[in-house]
């Protein structure tokens, strides 16, 4: 590939990102609502870690620790929940703005398309939760020494590898189910919240319910967060959670990809491209 080649391929990229931004701007209105909403939703949560004590009667528990074991699980949540819906709801996008028959006919590589995607919803999403995490912990005085702030990073970083390629996958069923595809998207979205201990540890589920959760990112990528900054709360160290996180990626991220260019093409032969319900 000549080195013009490569500019125009990342040009096209960037035009997503760069679109996509300025459709925030445009609803910026419903950035503030979400924004607000899970504010309070996160403090909402926070707050349960800090009145367990008057809950139970039982003023020996370590509403600090309990805080901030709340606090991982809602901030990695919303980070991670965040690139899931920016990218499963691409095609729903693009339905709602009329744009999707000029997009997917446009001469740019699919795989341009994702990337831009991909990177928008990383930014936006970090973003978005970094403002979250800003809010919230100015509302309690918590500590994290000894915490390895490193590995924290690194395992959230491997473990968004796995929900891009989630969400591809799940762009897949607003493309095929014009009518009812982008809900279906949330239903999947609550299947990762209930099974992945973003508030409890797994081992209080049903048995059952614990070997789906060994089947889902979010629970090595929480696991491995709390290694990270809870070292007291466990003797593995977090960086043990980045080589599964690392196959799952390995996995999730190209199966995404072929099931999405599979569907655009089923789309296209269908016209199911541009129906909107």
């Amino acid at each position: 590939m000549s080195l013009k080649s490569l500019q125009i391929e990342i040009r096209q990229s960037y035009a997503f990102v760069a679109r996509n931004f300025n459709l925030v701007k445009r609803y910026w209105g419903w950035e503030v609502v979400w924004l607000a909403y899970s504010i309070a939703n996160s403090l909402s949560v926070t707050f349960i870690g800090a009145g367990a004590g008057e809950i139970t009667g039982n003023t020996d528990i370590n509403t600090d620790y309990l805080i901030t074991y709340l606090l991982i699980g809602t901030l990695v949540w919303r980070f991670l929940a965040g690139i899931f819906n920016d990218i499963s709801e691409m095609i729903a996008w693009e339905r709602w703005e009329g744009t999707i028959e000029y997009t997917f006919m446009a001469p740019v590589h699919r795989f341009n398309q994702m990337i831009g995607q991909t990177l928008f919803a990383i930014l936006h999403s970090f973003l978005f939760t970094g403002v979250i995490g800003l809010v919230v912990t100015a509302f309690f005085d918590l500590s994290f020494a000894g915490a390895d702030f490193l590995g924290a990073v690194v395992v959230l970083l491997v473990g968004s590898l796995s929900f891009v390629g989630i969400g591809m996958m799940a762009s897949v069923l607003p493309l095929l189910y014009p009518e009812r595809g982008a809900q279906m998207t949330n239903i999947v979205q609550a299947m990762f919240l209930l099974v992945s201990g973003v508030y409890y540890p797994i081992s209080v589920l049903p048995g059952w319910l614990q070997v789906v959760a060994r089947f889902s990112p979010m629970t090595y990528v929480l696991e491995g967060m709390r290694a990270a900054l809870l070292p007291a709360s466990t003797e593995t160290s977090a960086w043990l959670y980045v080589w599964p996180l690392l196959g799952m990626g390995v996995v999730m991220l190209p199966l995404g990809i072929y099931l999405f260019q599979r569907a655009e093409r089923y789309a296209k032969r269908t016209g199911k491209l541009k129906r909107n319900g």
